[in-house]
């Protein structure tokens, strides 16, 4: 195991500005280390569940946030962290993502070099899928910032971004151009960039996130967290537990049997002191053990993919959740179809607290869009220099904002107490176009 780094505080006062902020992950990570955040966010639901939370909120679209009102921004945020959108960025099938990423590279260099706005934007509108140039938005806020009169023109002085594994090259290119070339008034960063497990940091699934962590020029080298827990590799499971049950056709380890939770890491990888956290961990209120069936991989890794026990992290939590089947254990040969997870459940595979306040509609897919707290918590503490996150906190009971408060965080994230107004997003202006029929390949005579 490398040496932890020593942690000093970075910053007197950290804020933090959260785009594409979701239900919170990223806000309840900043709420365990004490942190102030403001999170925008466009979708609706999302919203409805951070106001449910307490969670100081604008429902707003990025990009016209920076366009139209960056300077009611509050002038002391310092920390800008966020995950944009990914879809477009995947390097499987045609090549399509391939393309999509060397383009935005081309972008990122035009913006460092203090192109004009306008003429960018003109461009942007004619890429294939508009959410490819979603993942530009936290770049051209840390320009905009060194442009702002209320903030005096003062850049962020830290900042953290996480995606899917298929988004690190881009954010190696963000890190090139922060270092090398720096923002267009001259700031410079210095930047970290990684794929990182969230098992290897307590949370109970396997899940892996593409990590950029940079800090201004002159406040330090920025660090990556050191992982708290052992990784998950489902080889060595399988060869240690190797007694079988039969569930519906597929063959997985049995659940009468205490199974060692020690597997080996990957070589890669950090060893930390802690074994992964299960499932049977992450929810207490389970108590016959269980089987769980997915029906996809994680990550890209197909090891990751099928049925778990209980004594195994979940797989990667994601909009499916609500489809995992979950099997209880009857006696020692029977296993049957029991209680599906709660919305309530899947959070807490995710390390939001119990009792998490889950509001609106397609609930799931906001569960698994979510940065696991506990992980967030882990990026932001190593970027701000702060104490590692202390888990047990996000295992307390989350107390939900009351009506009161619900209504004044909505006036100030909507324009009403208890609607959306007219300068609320609505979810079709984000949507992807439609696909171009497939073009027939010519015959060969």
């Amino acid at each position: 195991m490398t040496s932890t780094p020593h942690r000093k505080p970075v910053l007197d006062k950290p804020f933090v500005l959260d785009l594409f902020a979701g239900p919170g992950g990223l806000d309840v990570a900043a709420h365990v280390l004490d942190v102030p955040s403001l999170g925008i966010e466009w979708d609706r639901s999302a919203c409805l569940t951070r106001y449910a939370a307490g969670l100081d909120t604008l429902h707003a679209d990025v990009s016209a946030v920076r366009r139209e009102a960056f300077e009611s921004l509050p002038p002391e945020i310092n920390v800008l962290a966020g995950g944009p959108p990914c879809q477009t960025y995947s390097v499987a099938g045609s090549g399509v993502g391939r393309k999509a990423l060397d383009e935005v590279k081309g972008y990122i260099e035009r913006l460092m070099a203090g192109d004009a706005d306008e003429e960018i934007d003109k461009e942007l509108k004619n890429l294939t899928d508009p959410r490819t140039a979603l993942v530009l938005e936290p770049l051209r806020y840390a320009i905009q910032a060194t442009r702002s009169p209320n903030r005096g023109n003062r850049p962020y002085d830290v900042i953290v971004l996480e995606q899917v594994p298929a988004v690190e090259a881009l954010w190696d290119h963000y890190a090139l151009v922060l270092e090398s070339i720096g923002l267009p008034d001259g700031t410079t960063y210095k930047a970290e960039v990684a794929v990182l497990d969230t098992e290897t940091y307590g949370v109970p699934q396997t899940r892996s996130r593409a990590v950029l962590i940079a800090r201004r020029e002159g406040l330090g080298e920025p660090f990556l967290p050191e992982p708290t827990h052992r990784a998950y590799e489902a080889k060595e499971w399988n060869r240690r537990n190797g007694k079988l049950a039969a569930v519906e056709g597929v063959h997985q380890p049995a659940l009468d049997e205490e199974i060692d939770p020690r597997p080996m890491t990957r070589g890669r990888k950090a060893e930390g002191p802690l074994p992964w956290v299960s499932m049977r961990m992450a929810l207490p209120g389970r108590k016959k053990p269980f089987l769980v069936r997915s029906n996809y991989g994680s990550s890209g890794n197909p090891g990751r993919r099928g049925v778990r026990t209980d004594q195994q992290p979940a797989a990667t939590v994601t909009g499916r959740i609500s489809r995992f089947v979950v099997f209880e254990h009857l006696n020692h040969d029977i296993v049957y179809e029991g209680p599906r997870f709660s919305m309530n459940e899947a959070g807490m595979l995710q390390t939001f607290p119990p009792g998490y306040p889950w509001s609106g509609t397609a609930q799931a897919q906001q569960v698994g869009n979510a940065v696991p707290p506990l992980f967030g918590a882990h990026l932001l503490s190593a970027a701000l220099g702060l104490p590692a996150p202390d888990p047990e906190a996000l295992r307390e009971p989350w107390v939900p904002a009351t009506e009161e408060e619900r209504a004044k965080l909505r006036s100030q994230g909507c324009g009403a107490a208890d609607d959306c107004t007219a300068r609320c997003p609505h979810p079709e202006d984000q949507a992807p176009p439609r696909s171009a029929p497939r073009k027939k390949k010519a015959s060969v005579q």
